[in-house]
C-alpha cells in the first residue's frame, strides 16, 4: 500500500469517527432530549448527511491546496510563514490535494452504501448506549453511596452542613411561613364569610 493510499485510509477512518460522533449525538438528542423513538432509518439519513458534509469539507480542502499549489509554482524566494508555499512545496501540495480528493471520494461511496450507513448507525447507537450506561452507573454510584463508602465524606461534611444551614433550612423556613400565611388568610376569609 502506497503513501497516498495509507493517508486516504487514515483520513477516512478519522472522518468515520467524526461521523459516528455526529450520529451518536443525534441519537442522544433525539431519543433523550426530544423523547423520540429510535428509528434506525432516521439516523441512516443523518449518517449519510454527515458523510456528505465531511466529503464536502475534503473537497474544499483539496481545492484550497490546489490553489496554494498553483500560487506556489515558480516562486523561489524565502517563505514568510507556515502556509507561504514555494515551488519546492508543489509536489507535496499535489499529493495532499489527491489525498483530500481520495478521502472525499471514499466518503461519498460510503454515503451511497446503505449497508455501510446502517453499520455506522449501529456503531453510533452502541456508543450512545455506552455513554448513557456510564452516566447511569456514575449517578447510581454517587446517589446510592453510603457515607462509609465515600472517600470524600469527612472532607465534604462541613460544606454539606453549611449548605443545609444556608440553603435547605432557609427554604424550609420560607415554605413554613408561606403555609402559615396561606392558612391565616384562609381562616380570615372563612371568618369574614360567616
Amino acid at each position: 500500500m502506497g503513501r497516498n493510499a495509507e493517508a486516504i485510509q487514515e483520513g477516512v477512518a478519522i472522518a468515520l469517527a467524526a461521523a459516528r460522533l455526529s450520529v451518536k449525538n443525534a441519537i442522544l438528542v433525539g431519543t433523550i432530549s426530544l423523547d423520540e423513538s429510535f428509528d434506525p432509518q432516521h439516523f441512516v439519513d443523518a449518517a449519510r448527511a454527515a458523510l456528505i458534509a465531511l466529503a464536502d469539507e475534503q473537497d474544499e480542502a483539496a481545492a484550497a491546496v490546489s490553489r496554494a499549489r498553483k500560487a506556489a509554482w515558480g516562486r523561489h524566494t524565502q517563505p514568510h510563514g507556515t502556509h507561504d508555499y514555494r515551488d519546492r512545496d508543489v509536489r507535496n501540495l499535489r499529493r495532499r490535494a489527491k489525498q483530500y480528493s481520495g478521502v472525499a471520494k471514499a466518503l461519498r461511496a460510503k454515503a451511497d452504501d446503505d449497508a455501510q450507513l446502517r453499520e455506522l448507525v449501529e456503531r453510533a447507537r452502541e456508543a450512545a448506549w455506552h455513554d448513557v450506561e456510564v452516566n447511569l452507573q456514575g449517578r447510581l454510584r454517587v446517589e446510592a453511596m453510603r457515607p462509609e463508602q465515600d472517600p470524600d465524606y469527612e472532607s465534604m461534611r462541613e460544606a454539606r452542613m453549611q449548605a443545609l444551614r444556608l440553603v435547605d433550612l432557609q427554604k424550609l423556613s420560607a415554605q413554613a411561613r408561606r403555609k402559615r400565611t396561606l392558612a391565616a388568610a384562609a381562616e380570615d376569609a372563612a371568618d369574614a364569610a360567616s
